[in-house]
Parts: C-alpha cells; structure tokens; sequence
C-alpha cells in the first residue's frame, strides 16, 4: 500500500468516522462507466466542495490493497448490485496534483520536475510491490507489466488535475510533459483499452477549449455549469442539511441563508459542504469561505472592471440576475474577451451560481455576498466608493425624512446606466430603488414582497442584530402618487408583518411619473 500506488481506506475510514453524508451513490455512476467508452470522467467543481472527500472514497472503493466492506456497510453503494461486482478489485494510481506539487516547492525543487518526481514516486511503489519490475524503468511499460502479474486493470483517480496547468501558467514545458504522460495514459491506443478501467479526475476549471489539453479531451466533462447525473453529489441537498441542523440543533433557515444558492433542476437546493459542516459544528453562521484560499484571485478579476463589470457587481448585491453568455470562455485563467468571460469564471469559482434555463448568473447566498461587499471597502474602487458614497446619503435622508433628497437620488439612479433598458413599470421602478439602497446589503435583511395578511409590501429592509439602525418599509407606485403609496401601507398595516420587531419603523411611498418622468417620496416614522 502506497501514497501513489494502491493507497489503503484510511482517507476515507476518517471521512465515515466523522459526521459523514452519504455521497457513495457516486460510486454506482463510475461503476456503469468501467471498461465503456465513457470511462473517462472529469469533474470540476469549485473549491471546498467536496472533491478531494470523493477522490479519498473511490480509492478505498476500488484499491484492491484493502478491504472496504465494513466501510461501505450501511451506505448507499451496498445496496446497489454492482457493489461486490467491483469491490477492491483494481489496482489504483491516487494523484493529488496540488499535495504533488507542494511536496516539490517543500523539497525546494522545481516544478519543471514535476512529472519525474510524480512518475518516479509511482514506480517506486509498484516494484517495491513486485520486484520483478525493477529492470522495467519507462512508467507505463511499469504498469502495463502490472496488469499482467496481477491480472488487474487500474482505475486512475487524479484529484486537482488542472493545478499543473494553474501553477505553470507560464511554463509551457512544464505544461506540456504532465499533459504529454496524460495522453500516454488516457489517448494512447496501445495502453488506455488494456490498462484503463476508468478514470475520474477534479479540477477547478473545465478543460481548455482552445485543443492545448487535447491530452484529456476524451473525458467526458460535468462541469458546475452542467453536472448532469453527477448534481446531486456536487454539494449537501436540501434534505442533507436539514438532518444535519436536526442532529446539531442548528437554525435551517440560517444555514439556508448562508450556504445555499446553488440550484439545479433535477435536485433543487444545493449547499457549499464545507461551509455548512463548519457551520453546523460551531453554531458560527458566517462566511466559512474566506477562511481558504478560495478568495485569492477575486479582487482581481473585479478590479479588471472588463466593460462594467464592478456596476454588474453592485447589480448582484442588489438581488438583481444578470444574463450571461458562458460559451466563449477559455476555461483559464487568464484569456479574458469580456466582462462575461469573467462573470463566467467567477462561476466555476463559486462566487455565483448558474440558472441553465433563464442563462442567468447571481449571488447565491450571505456568504459569497460578504466577500463582495469586502471586496467594495476596497479603497482602490473609485467608481464604486461614489456609488456607495451615494448609496450611503440616500439611507441617510432616508432615515432623515429627507424626502425631496430620497425622490432626487432615485431619479440620478434612472437616468444612469444602472437602470433598467427600459424603465416602463412597476418592476422597473422596483430594479431602481433597490439598487439605489446597496449600501443596505450587508446592513439589513432584504425582503421583497412581505406578505402582510392585507397584501404584499414592495421592499422591506429588516436591521441586523446589533446595528442601530430602523427598519424600512418601502412601497412604490408607477403613475400614481407617494400618498397613495403611503396609504397603502397605512391602511394594509404592512408594519404587522413584522413580527417580533420592536422598534422604529421608517415608511417610505416612491411614486414615478411616467408622464413628467419625476419621482415624488413621502416618509412617515412608527415606534412598534
């Protein structure tokens, strides 16, 4: 049993030991994909999502240097008919791209030695198995005499494949040998048909689009864009969290509030695993994220300020869905055309999630939203310190019963370019208030149409716990009066929603006149 070759169950013994979700359902999907042509599979995800958990339960699946069964005892993948079938049955080559290459930069040794330091370390192994490969020194001539001792196949398990390409950016030869022993391994005639059960790789990115990976462009990709049969193994479900806050005595609706986001058609609700485990464990419902290493590029791609880009930011924060063309990425880093290239990135990063059918990207939950809005403290955004420096005078006259002050800010709103294409209704007038209040995002809790038990109210700004600031309660009417607005929430008593708010309540009626193209305000102030 080794690191490289046919590692033992102990990865994943300590993943059960713990409080362990049962993902092992992912296991009957690459057990129908041994020996066919679709046995090669790549799956990018971003980070802290659970893949390195999911390299750690193959290996102990189908290494054939353990025994598993009382590992797998009770999980989903016992019941299924292929669990025995396939059960530590292969010999295993176990890649951590990233360890690898940290293991070099601690040994202070180049990365340009990468593939002859992973190469050397998985024949080491294998003759240190079978001695009567000690003569035998090219690595794949190693494994093809391994299949014909052992009378196994190997199931390959490569975990942060893209990490070489990422960390050698800017060293093509680097680049082109690990990819060069990809091929060798998974598009060469002579050894993938006779050697190669299946193969499951992770990465951060899909592989490239411009043919330079043509190494591993047999593999059949499941990206966060699309992950097909692989969706419900991509995060906790919505079932899976909800038997985790009961077991814990967490909040749901918190957790919900924090970690979820992430939806699919097929399954639904979709939570960031890490943040909800450390979440659940400590009862610290915040941003678990910015913790690893996840952030590090982020203030860069914002700061590139590709055709907008940090207005479209200050767009998401203010709940707004933003349509995004995601076919012309590279899949890199780097090769950046648009604003949408970089939109499409911070997708694959986890920074926003991807409605497939409307084509439309947003912030998915509290926690992604607070590294947004850290980002925008940045002193360095000066477009965006003016339109938080606005932002910030609307709530203060807000607040101030400024109205005349509230009616012109909303009117600077509709005449930039923040505004909607077309600002010719209720919702419109809707898109421009709420992104005239940004500043509020990470001050109240927004909720839109708050059923009151007489009608819905507009816009509902609920103050976070230990701020001093009121709630806000704001209704708004095209074409018609801010008396009639605020009447309405007068006579709807749109304050009774708010149940168990002790307070002041700040109520705001927004009107525009289509006609003279004004907006009128009227603010009234409630002790509940």
């Amino acid at each position: 049993m080794g690191v490289y070759f046919n590692p033992a169950n102990d990865g994943f013994k300590e993943i059960v030991n713990g409080n362990y979700i049962d993902k092992t359902g992912l296991i009957s999907l690459m057990n129908d994909r041994i020996n066919t042509t679709d046995k090669l599979v790549c799956i990018s995800r971003p980070r802290r999502f659970g893949k390195s958990f999911a390299a750690d339960m193959l290996c102990a699946y189908y290494s054939c240097a353990c025994d598993s069964r009382a590992l797998f005892d009770g999980l989903e993948i016992a019941d299924c008919e292929s669990f025995k079938s396939h059960l530590n049955k292969y010999n295993v080559i176990s890649l951590d791209m990233a360890a690898a290459i940290s293991a070099l930069k601690r040994k202070e040794k180049s990365i340009h030695s990468l593939v002859d330091f992973i190469t050397a370390g998985i024949r080491e192994e294998i003759v240190s198995e079978y001695p009567e490969l000690k003569e035998v020194l090219d690595i794949s001539d190693c494994i093809k005499k391994c299949v014909d001792i052992t009378k196994r196949e190997f199931v390959f398990v490569i975990d942060e494949w893209d990490a070489v390409i990422r960390e050698a950016k800017e060293d093509n030869d680097t680049q082109q040998s690990y990819l060069d022993l990809l091929r060798e391994w998974f598009k060469n005639r002579n050894f993938t048909p006779k050697v190669v059960a299946a193969a499951y790789m992770t990465g951060i990115l899909p592989i490239k689009k411009d043919g330079s990976e043509s190494a591993v462009s047999d593999f059949e990709e499941f990206t966060i864009l699309d992950p097909g049969p692989f969706t419900r193994f991509t995060g906790f479900t919505e079932q899976e969290v909800l038997t985790l806050s009961e077991k814990y005595g967490r909040d749901s609706s918190l957790i919900k509030k924090w970690y979820d986001g992430y939806d699919f058609d097929t399954i639904g609700a979709i939570y960031n695993p890490y943040s909800v485990m450390e979440a659940v464990k400590s009862g610290d419902y915040s941003s678990h994220w910015r913790k690893t290493s996840a952030a590090e590029n982020l203030i860069t791609y914002i700061n590139m300020d590709e055709e907008g880009l940090q207005a479209d930011i200050l767009k998401l924060l203010s709940g707004e869905h933003l349509r995004v063309n995601t076919r012309n990425f590279k899949n890199d880093f780097e090769s950046f055309s648009s604003k949408e290239d970089v939109l499409t990135l911070l997708i694959h990063l986890g920074y926003l999630s991807y409605d497939k059918n409307s084509q439309t990207v947003r912030i998915p939950n509290e926690e992604v939203k607070q590294e947004f809005t850290d980002i925008l403290d940045n002193p360095k955004h000066t477009k965006l310190i003016k339109l938080i420096s606005m932002s910030e005078k609307l709530l203060s006259d807000t607040l101030a019963g400024n109205e005349k002050a509230v009616a012109k800010a909303i009117e600077n709103v509709r005449e930039s370019n923040y505004a909607p294409q077309y600002y010719n209704n209720e919702q419109a007038l809707r898109y421009a208030v709420k992104f005239a209040y940004i500043v509020c995002v990470d001050r109240f809790m927004k909720i839109e149409e708050l059923p009151t038990g007489k009608g819905l109210a507009d816009v509902v700004f609920v103050p976070k716990k230990n701020t001093a600031y009121p709630a806000i309660i704001i209704e708004l009417k095209w074409d018609k009066d801010e008396n009639g607005a605020m009447d309405q929430i007068n006579d709807r008593k749109y304050e009774t929603a708010l149940s168990g708010y002790v307070g002041e309540i700040v109520k705001v009626g927004i009107s525009y006149d289509a006609d003279k193209k004004i907006h009128s305000c009227k603010i009234e102030k409630v002790h509940v």
